[in-house]
């Protein structure tokens, strides 16, 4: 019972921990602690779904001419792009899959991501008609 409490109590002090307290458009404070020559940065995920509303898809040529126009001039210095298998639940308990575009993206000037990585989901949104981009962060140690 008491290794009951004190597990419930230490996952609680987690969940704290990782909320953000009236302050959601800050980064995440983490601590990292990085072995030379890696530095502190934030990674960026961010799931383009690809289906089309009134049916189609985002196609290859569309997708690398997006990329150019909108993600590229944000982010010079480099970015990753993976195919990747995405599914959800809609509000009508379906599961829902769908080929998914996986944008990864490490900064080191975090917040100042942020009105980019906006951008690039509202641009997304707009040409393809979609309603949303499922977005992750987290610290890692980063370099070359």
């Amino acid at each position: 019972m008491i290794l009951r409490k004190l597990a419930l109590l230490a996952a609680l002090g987690l969940l704290s921990a990782c909320a953000q307290s009236g302050a959601p458009s800050q980064p995440p404070q983490v601590a990292a602690v990085c072995a030379a020559p890696l530095k502190p940065a934030l990674e960026v995920n961010l799931y383009f779904g690809r289906d089309i509303e009134n049916g189609g898809e985002v196609n290859e040529r569309q997708w690398a001419e997006f990329v150019g126009a909108e993600v590229t001039p944000r982010f010079p210095d480099g970015l990753s792009v993976l195919n990747v298998a995405g599914q959800s639940r809609n509000s009508m308990n379906q599961t829902l899959r769908e080929r998914t575009k996986l944008l990864v993206v490490v900064v080191f000037d975090a917040p100042g991501h942020r009105d980019k990585i906006q951008a690039i989901v509202d641009a997304y949104n707009k040409r393809f008609g979609q309603h949303g981009v499922f977005r992750t962060e987290h610290m890692v140690c980063a370099g070359v």
